[in-house]
């Protein structure tokens, strides 16, 4: 079977592990579901991005420019997802999703490192 490659934002990796079912809408919470589950069952390789990625693209916030209509939650987003990507051993980009998140999970330890970024 070919696996296919799954796009993340750096700040993604935190959130689709806390993801619980509910969202902006019900696309986009149809869309992380898949999402979610392709990682959970196939192990597919993750592309680490400090753009929009495969959530985004059913965001109801995101432009025609593939930005988040807020300028400041734009400049943010982008600031948490640099702050998890430059803990990050990315050399390899993409990686197994199971080996990327296990690198996740050990650098974001703890509720106060993980509240951090989100």
């Amino acid at each position: 079977m070919i696996l296919m490659n799954i796009k993340l934002r750096g700040h993604h990796l935190l959130c689709i592990q806390g993801f619980q079912g509910y969202g902006y809408d019900e696309n986009f919470v149809k869309n992380i579901t898949k999402i979610k589950s392709l990682i959970d069952k196939d192990n597919p390789k993750i592309k680490v991005l400090n753009s929009h990625d495969d959530i985004c693209r059913s965001c109801p916030n995101l432009t025609k420019d593939k930005i988040c209509k807020d300028e400041k939650n734009n400049k943010d987003i982008i600031k948490m997802d640099e702050e998890v990507i430059n803990k990050l051993n990315l050399e390899n980009n993409p990686l197994n999703s199971d080996k990327l998140l296990d690198q996740i999970n050990n650098i974001f330890n703890s509720s106060k490192k993980y509240r951090k970024y989100l």
